[in-house]
């Protein structure tokens, strides 16, 4: 190195930003702040301070007119507890049987066409996953009617995307070579389909549906709100008769549920993992 370029290396001073870095960069907190100050504004101006400095009251009130739980309304609940669980499970099956052909379209090295195929199936698992669960209940309540069916149907159509997107990205991961060697055998489509990805991805598929059963059981126990069956119907029912000591009895249940199922969908993951 001669002394010149030592000599200019050396004049150079570290900087963590370009004047106009720092620029854009102040300007973009500017404006989150602005963006906060708004909103708040606007939230503030609709809301009745006088219910907020209320709340703590209204809060220990409504925990007293709970307490204790009337327990033998539990006796009634059961029932309804199984179609819950039972919506969950059904939703996800069914949920699993579509995602498996919707992450194939979708994936890049199993799809039959990256440009128009790939396209629909990414905007089905995009449509899926935009439309929450309660959503689809109250759309699919107004067609068929009330009932487990409608719920079953809704947690089916909202865990498509979730199992879609989760499986195709497991799909465009897996080791490549054994498709290879299915291919040079001459195999189908399908064949190499069935013996050199399914295989591969099995553990995923098996991991992501039991995810999203312990989701689903959540999602199951609110959709009878909009009449969706369920435990969520007798929680309704409850809340809209200010029948609190019964609510307390649902929401200990559901609570012991959502455990349990978090419970066994960790067990199981770490079975198949």
């Amino acid at each position: 190195m001669s002394a010149n370029t030592e000599a200019r290396t050396q004049d150079v001073v570290w900087r963590r930003r370009t004047p106009m870095g720092d620029l854009l960069a102040w300007g973009a907190w500017l404006t989150i702040v602005l963006a906060t100050v708004l909103s708040f504004r606007q939230i503030s101006d609709a809301t009745i301070w006088n219910f907020v400095w209320d709340a703590p009251q209204q809060g220990a009130d409504l925990l007293s007119r709970a307490v204790p739980p009337r327990w033998s309304y539990s006796s009634v609940l059961w029932k309804p507890l199984w179609d819950t669980v039972n919506m969950a499970t059904l939703g996800t099956l069914l949920a699993v049987i579509l995602g498996i052909p919707v992450a194939v379209l979708a994936a890049r090295n199993t799809t039959p066409s990256v440009l128009l195929v790939r396209p629909l199936a990414l905007f089905v698992i995009v449509a899926s996953r935009s439309i929450n669960s309660l959503i689809w209940a109250l759309v699919l309540v107004v067609i068929i009617g009330p009932g487990p069916l409608a719920g079953t149907l809704a947690i089916a159509l909202r865990s498509v995307g979730f199992i879609g997107k989760l499986l195709y990205e497991a799909i465009e991961e897996i080791d490549p070579v054994q498709v290879e060697a299915a291919e040079a055998t001459g195999a189908t489509r399908a064949q190499v389909l069935s013996w050199g990805i399914l295989p591969q991805v099995a553990p995923a598929i098996a991991g992501i549906g039991v995810f999203r059963w312990d989701i689903n059981i959540r999602e199951a126990t609110v959709l009878g709100l909009v009449g969706a069956g369920g435990i969520g119907l007798q929680l309704e029912a409850s809340v809209a008769t200010l029948a609190w000591p019964q609510v307390s009895v649902i929401l200990l249940l559901i609570l012991a549920t959502v455990v349990v199922s978090e419970w066994v969908s960790a067990r199981v993951r770490k079975a198949i993992t």
